[in-house]
């Protein structure tokens, strides 16, 4: 029997490349249900993970180290946590920081006397230490002192945290950096998806780090509030605690990775709009379904109305999808809509893309059921191969196709190329200077793929003039060896779906933080504060489930995170 409101399977029609990837879209996606944190948690409950504590050592300030155990069905791991007294100039959330609050690392197995003397000589550290390859993840984090200490204040007093404070900043702890695959020592991604498949999924061991340190955090503020006052202190109330997340401070770092894994993006977005297209083919807004609609809407309104951010753009942002939400809800109700494709259509015509891509998010909210089996399709090799025999001419029409988006741009003018991308070799991390103002674009990363596919093609119309349209690709990258890397690109991508980012990454006037938005949405982030136009803080797992809430029957139902009731 069918789920009510499901429809029999239809064939699928999913939106065009030219819209799904398009940037300005992508920098206005949100979390859905198969967002990496979700699935996680997910994963944790239906395994009734057992997560405990091994090894406790925290002096009255908070300050020592943790050792966690998470028993699985499969394996044993541990998570273990170094804190310490930061001197509160060495704080900084830039990747250029030398010391944190926190510092901390996944690994396999039971964790030693001997392994944890190692591990504290080495994980304090960071990117200047090593670790082995039985770890797979390190992370740091540092402590939002202003909330922290006002929690435990108010713990230690015998009073639950203000609920006004929680729910501006919403994070004791924010994570600077979670790195993974195979750094410092690390094992790298193979080693992680064939021995230990219960991480075996995009990001799931760096996002089940910060859900710990999310765990550490509160654990933490109920030991220093109970070592300052033991007669007086009281531990949080459990809503409080799910309303409390984990901050993360995302910069440039992560912008590359999207463009630099194209193919794993692209099937990234072809099974969330394949989510998108069962839902408005195989379902229909019964009376049930009407009805969960408009609780998720206005979940999803007042969640929005509790983000703080002195980010006026942000802000500006975030009331336009409340107010086309509700113009929508508004219209939805007044409508007797025999198909859900009637007001995503609605949407299209009369909204914004923020509140477009809201409502498609709330349509998958509905039917989790219905998508759930595209949970095991977000991972895919990523081999980029050379089509050798191509005709030149088949190829052009390839680039033409394809790659209409980056021919458009006119890269005769200096704006268009006006940025470059460059690794600073302090930190090794991303970073922008521009073109004919800066030094340094010798060290270029290859990122501006628009101008690569236009030199390309440009370069083989010339080739295609002298030796006609029926000589190889072979020939062509062989002659002019310098396009051999995107044409390997491009033949790879014109067989996707979607393709790549429609965007001018090396326009003057990029807004990297479309795509971080894009990647943190993918990783279930919905809260965003824009520091700039290239880092943005942000929070993760607020109103996720605790700990101690891990069973097989833990409900999915922590997005739109909202404030609890006070009292």
């Amino acid at each position: 029997m069918r789920a009510p409101g499901v429809t029999s399977a239809p064939a699928l029609t999913l939106r065009p490349a030219s819209t799904v990837m398009d940037i300005e879209r992508l920098g206005c996606l949100y979390p859905y249900p198969l967002s990496f944190m979700r699935s996680l948690l997910r994963r944790v409950a239906r395994g009734n993970w057992q997560i405990t504590p091994a090894d406790i050592d925290l002096c009255a300030g908070g300050y020592g180290h943790a050792v966690f155990e998470i028993q699985t069905q499969r394996a044993l791991f541990s998570y273990v946590i170094f804190a310490k007294d930061l001197d509160a100039a060495a704080r900084s959330d830039r990747v250029i920081a030398e010391d944190w609050d926190m510092t901390v690392t996944l690994c396999e197995g039971r964790v030693d006397a001997a392994r944890l003397a190692d591990l504290k000589a080495n994980v304090p550290l960071q990117e200047k230490g090593r670790v082995d390859s039985r770890c797979f993840v390190l992370s740091r984090a540092n402590k939002s002192v202003r909330n922290f200490e006002a929690v435990v204040s108010a713990l230690a007093a015998g009073r639950q945290p203000d609920l006004d404070a929680m729910a501006k900043v919403g994070y004791l702890y924010r994570t600077t950096a979670v790195y993974g695959s195979g750094k410092f020592g690390m094992a790298d991604w193979d080693k992680v998806k064939t021995r230990w498949p219960d991480f075996a999924s995009p990001f799931a061991a760096e996002m089940f780090s910060c859900w710990m340190i999310r765990h550490f955090s509160l654990l933490q503020a109920e030991h220093c509030a109970a070592a300052r006052a033991p007669k007086t202190a009281v531990k949080p109330d459990d809503a409080i605690k799910r309303y409390v997340g984990i901050g993360n401070a995302t910069g440039l770092g992560m912008a590359p990775y999207l463009i630099n894994h194209p193919l794993l993006i692209n099937n990234w977005m072809e099974v969330r709009e394949t989510a998108l297209a069962r839902v408005l083919t195989q379902t229909r807004p019964d009376d049930k379904a009407r009805g969960d609609f408009k609780c998720l809407a206005l979940k999803a309104m007042q969640h929005l109305g509790e983000i703080s951010t002195d980010n006026t753009d942000q802000n500006r942002l975030n009331a336009n999808a409340r107010k086309d939400l509700q113009a929508a809800l508004a219209w939805f109700e007044s409508q007797p809509i025999s198909q859900w494709r009637a007001l995503t259509d609605y949407a299209a015509a009369h909204l914004g893309i923020e509140a477009q891509e809201l409502i498609n998010v709330l349509l998958t909210e509905l039917y989790p059921e219905l998508i759930a089996d595209l949970e095991d399709r977000l991972t895919v090799d990523e081999v980029y191969t050379l089509q050798a025999d191509m005709r030149a001419g088949d190829l052009k029409a390839l680039i033409e196709r394809a790659y209409d988006w980056a021919l458009a741009v006119d890269y005769t003018d200096q704006k268009a190329q006006g940025i470059f991308w460059y690794r600073s070799e302090e930190k090794m991390e991303p970073r922008l200077g521009r073109r004919f103002e800066e030094p340094g674009a010798d060290n270029e990363m290859l990122l501006g793929i628009g101008w690569y596919v236009r030199a390309a093609y440009d370069a083989l119309g010339a080739f295609i003039r002298e030796n006609g349209a029926d000589a190889i690709t072979g020939r062509f990258v062989f002659e002019r060896p310098e396009h051999r890397y995107i044409v390997r690109r491009m033949q790879t991508m014109a067989t996707t779906r979607y393709g790549e980012i429609r965007v001018n990454a090396i326009d003057l006037d990029v807004l990297p933080i479309h795509l971080l938005r894009c990647k943190l949405s993918f990783f279930g982030v919905g809260k965003f504060d824009p520091r700039s136009r290239m880092w943005v803080r942000n929070t993760m797992f607020q109103g996720a489930p605790l700990v101690s809430d891990i069973a097989p029957d833990t409900p999915d139902i922590w997005c739109f995170p909202i404030r609890p009731d006070a009292g």
